[in-house]
């Protein structure tokens, strides 16, 4: 097979929006196991949009954008159902990034020879096919971005508030998360950037100016995620998947702690994912567990043990159309944090 016989059928991302999953989720709450764990968390999402004084962080991990939820994290941000974003690189850079640049993901299969797929440089994750030589013109582009800066350390969300920009001019695709997040004010923040695509424009770009150039300051992350914490009278938690993304948010209460500051734990949280918290790859974590290090609260919490993109449409679409975001207040926080 030539590489346009395996790049042929693309991944279409879901739109929330033309879907009402209402009544379908009111139903499952009455139901057992994951239905109505599924149940509980979606109301417990409507909760946080409901509550006025609630700012909302959306964590992400693992590879739902590049598996059809892209579209989904961009209407959250369109209508202010997230105030801030903490995620891995891969899902800002390799595939929101990535698209808004015109490029596609491809549904494959994972039965099939990963050395062919090596020889006509395509990437798989799972059954989705990436476009190596692609993916390497994504990195170019960081480099591009990197090099137009003035040479200093930054935040990553500092950096990704400036593709942001760069997307505005040039972007070729009008729904992307990236975009969408600078122009409505919502931070990103991805606290092990460099594990991604951008980690190797960096690298090219540090590589040209040795003496003087953008670094990423991943403290500098830690400080202003922790004061979007401080300055909201409570906050709730959407947590797709677990590692750093999942930790680096739920932190943010212990580190006003360091900084003087008492601030209450986190009301509310929600966590999808098919980790067993034995193995650790949890980050050995419940939020029950999380409560004993005085991060969340377990009034309000709900493990959905699922694979998420069989879950989250579902519950973003029932937040969605039960229309508690349309009387939210607008936080903002990237004008706060500059």
């Amino acid at each position: 097979m030539d590489k346009k016989d395996y790049l042929k059928t693309t991944v279409e991302h879901i739109d929330i929006k033309k879907i009402n999953s209402v009544e379908i989720v009111e139903a499952m709450k009455k139901m057992s196991f994951t239905s109505r764990d599924l149940g509980r968390a979606s109301e417990i999402y409507d909760m946080m949009l409901g509550e006025k004084e609630c700012a909302i962080m959306l964590t992400l991990a693992g590879s739902t954008s590049a598996g059809g939820c892209m579209n989904l994290y961009t209407d959250l941000v369109k209508n202010n159902m997230v105030d801030a974003i903490v995620a891995t690189g891969a899902s800002i850079v390799d595939m929101d990034f990535f698209e808004a640049l015109g490029y596609k993901h491809y549904r494959g299969t994972p039965y099939v020879n990963d050395l062919e797929l090596r020889e006509r440089y395509i990437d798989r994750i799972y059954d989705t096919y990436i476009d190596e030589e692609q993916l390497q013109e994504c990195d170019k582009t960081i480099t591009k971005i990197a090099d137009s800066l003035e040479p200093r350390p930054y935040s990553s969300r500092e950096f990704i508030r400036e593709m942001g920009r760069w997307l505005t001019k040039n972007s070729k695709k009008k729904d992307s998360l990236v975009q969408a997040a600078f122009e409505n004010n919502v931070p990103i923040f991805c606290p092990a950037f460099s594990d991604s695509s951008a980690g190797f424009g960096l690298v090219l770009h540090q590589h040209n100016h040795p003496e003087r150039h953008v670094s990423i300051d991943s403290v500098k992350d830690f400080y202003e995620l922790t004061k979007i914490k401080m300055a909201a009278p409570t906050s709730g938690l959407l947590m797709i998947g677990g590692g750093v993304p999942k930790n680096f948010a739920q932190d943010t209460v212990v580190c006003a702690e360091v900084l003087g500051k008492e601030v209450p734990v986190h009301k509310y949280a929600i966590q999808i994912t098919v980790a067993d918290v034995r193995d650790g790859a949890c980050s050995s974590s419940t939020l029950k567990e999380a409560s004993s290090w005085g991060k969340v609260d377990t009034t309000y919490e709900q493990m959905v043990y699922a694979e998420a993109t069989s879950v989250l449409p579902l519950l973003a679409s029932y937040a969605y159309h039960k229309g508690n975001w349309k009387k939210r207040k607008k936080w903002e926080f990237a004008k706060m944090l500059g």
